[in-house]
């Protein structure tokens, strides 16, 4: 079987990879002769595998214009993916959950693989640990890729806007300009997942939303994703009302760190309570994350335990 791709467009170089790795490890793989000749990548072969090389190509492509880069573990995962789909491998690799701008996302510690398994097991899941463990990120991963799966319609982004008071009737401009700020790290996650370019729209037609928690009282979200961030800051009746929002075929994460709770000492923290209340519901899944889990700078572990330690000598 014999098949053409036009390249347009494409870095040449980063999609062949340095002297040409990326296409000797399609060589190594598959029985199919690939030959490259200006513009055009030729492939001849068996059927199977030339069909395997001609989507794993269409995807380095896609990868490349994502992230701006191809490295020849990009190539490796693609090829995994690939023959897993066409059934040439015993296992799906579960360990993949979106393909983001810089290539793969994946859980980089025990603690993260085991947060991944209970997202996969779950409808409701609580992801508990401090700062640099991967909870929102790997969260807005596991939304990304249910709406390019089309498992969902759009996804919701939210957290208290706890600094405002969640009143924001009395700051300056309109609702994007108030709550914003509160949202950035949200924005943050969501730009490491997907270019500009494609992102836009989807924010301007409210297939994505990133919203105050306040703003979600009142609505009932099917066919969603749904994401509560820095959680730790909600009070148990916030928590209730984000918790019932959850709709016919919806999905929702809730994340947050009880460590740094910003709350007024007379209030108590939603995440606590529900962690509580909730414990032993079928669907609802709890994955508990530490400093062994911190992918951050390498001082980002030393902080947390330093923090911890002296804390706990008070």
């Amino acid at each position: 079987m014999k098949k053409t791709i036009e390249l347009k467009g494409v870095d040449l170089q980063t999609l062949l990879g340095v002297a040409d790795s990326h296409i000797r490890l399609l060589n190594d793989t598959y029985e199919t002769e690939i030959l490259v000749r200006g513009s055009k990548i030729k492939l001849d072969g068996k059927k199977n595998d030339v069909e395997a090389v001609h989507e794993i190509i269409h995807e380095m492509i896609q990868t490349l214009s994502r992230k701006g880069t191809l490295t020849k573990k990009d190539v490796s995962q693609l090829v995994n993916v690939i023959n897993a789909e066409n059934g040439n491998v015993d296992e799906v690799p579960k360990d993949v959950i979106h393909y983001g701008r810089k290539g793969a996302i994946v859980p980089r510690t025990s603690g993260q693989k085991k947060y991944v398994k209970i997202v996969n097991d779950n409808d409701i899941v609580f992801s508990v640990g401090p700062a640099g463990t991967g909870k929102t990120f790997i969260a807005v991963a596991f939304a990304i890729a249910a709406l390019e799966n089309h498992d969902v319609d759009r996804i919701i982004l939210c957290r208290p806007a706890v600094e405002a008071g969640e009143s924001l009737g009395f700051l300056p401009g309109d609702l994007k300009e108030k709550v914003d700020p509160y949202l950035t790290p949200l924005y943050d996650s969501l730009h490491e997942m997907m270019p500009g370019n494609k992102l836009k729209p989807l924010l301007n037609k409210n297939i994505i939303e990133v919203v105050p928690l306040a703003y979600m009282r009142g609505r009932t979200l099917n066919n969603a994703f749904l994401i509560l961030d820095e959680a730790q800051n909600s009070t148990p009746m916030q928590m209730k009302m984000f918790l019932t929002r959850l709709g016919v075929n919806s999905k929702s994460i809730i994340t947050g760190d009880i460590t740094q709770i910003d709350l007024p000492k007379r209030s108590d923290s939603g995440l606590i309570d529900v962690m509580n209340v909730l414990k032993g519901v079928d669907g609802i899944g709890f994955a508990e994350l530490n400093e062994n889990d911190v992918v951050r700078h390498k001082l980002v572990k030393d902080i947390i335990k330093a923090y911890e330690k002296a804390n706990g000598g008070k």
